[in-house]
């Protein structure tokens, strides 16, 4: 059965599931981790969001990470190797329902990392892009409540536009 697409109210529990990953991601990698953060809707308080936590790891070395796959496929993770983004390693959690995704990068990717933490960023600054993107979130999972692909395409103009704007003002880390 395909993904059941949902898009919920913001739910406070989502940063402590956050954490709990964090752990055990942390736990998994070792040194290897340089940083892990709680990225996309689930990190934005009060927006809503599909309710799957999407964390971002930046690493010193992706082939440790390969190494490390089968670690996190105890820990209930698919490893989906680069999976559409190259220098990416693609992990999710749940099937179909998946719960959680985590996208790892190495450190020097400083443009994949610096544009999911920028979009985070500006999404918490700015209240009326929150209402806009949740919105759209909203009409399109009305839409294509089966269909994962219409539901990112429907997101894709308005996801550039505000990566755009975000990445005009966000100061790197």
């Amino acid at each position: 059965m395909p993904q059941h697409i949902t898009v919920t109210e913001y739910n406070p529990d989502w940063p402590r599931m956050y954490a709990e990953e964090e752990k055990k991601i942390t736990a998994i990698l070792g040194e290897n981790a340089l940083a892990v953060r709680h990225i996309g809707s689930t990190a934005v308080p009060g927006l809503a969001a599909k309710p799957v936590i999407d964390i971002l790891v930046s690493v010193r070395s992706l082939e440790a990470v390969d190494a490390a796959s089968a670690d996190f496929v105890r820990a209930g993770y698919e490893f989906l190797g680069e999976f559409g983004i190259p220098g990416r390693r693609y992990l999710r959690k749940g099937g179909d329902e998946r719960t959680h995704q985590i996208h790892i990068f190495r450190s020097d990717d400083t443009f994949n990392i610096t544009r999911h933490l920028a979009v985070r960023d500006y999404l918490r600054m700015n209240r009326e892009e929150q209402k806009a993107y949740a919105e759209l979130k909203k009409e399109l999972a009305r839409r294509f409540p089966y269909d994962i692909e219409g539901y990112c395409s429907g997101k894709a103009e308005f996801m550039q536009k505000l990566e755009e704007r975000a990445l005009a003002v966000y100061n790197t880390p």
